[in-house]
């Protein structure tokens, strides 16, 4: 699983918020979590320009997998090998970057 580390530190993707998210509706497929593809693109801001090569791309990566929470992603940078749970009211997820 490809992981983006900068100083000991792995960037985690989330979206915040209510309601389905990126790792919620996305269990199928723990590497979107860390796709350094989309860590890029958050960096970047985001760039609307850049958004269906994007969409595209993830399609064909992980398939059937939903993209809703994207737009609200968020990076999380966290120690290797941290345990952290992800949260929602659809599930609970535990992993370790």
């Amino acid at each position: 699983m490809d992981k983006v580390i900068r100083d000991g530190m792995v960037a985690v993707l989330y979206s915040p918020g209510f309601g389905a998210g990126w790792s919620t509706w996305n269990t199928e497929h723990p590497a979107m979590l860390y796709d350094p593809t989309v860590v890029a693109w958050v960096e970047s801001g985001k760039p609307k320009d850049a958004l269906a090569r994007l969409e595209a791309t993830l399609d064909e990566k992980y398939p059937r997998c939903y993209l809703g929470g994207m737009h609200d992603l968020q990076i999380e940078w966290l120690p290797v090998n941290t345990f952290f749970k992800s949260r929602s009211t659809m599930a609970l997820r535990k992993s370790r970057c």
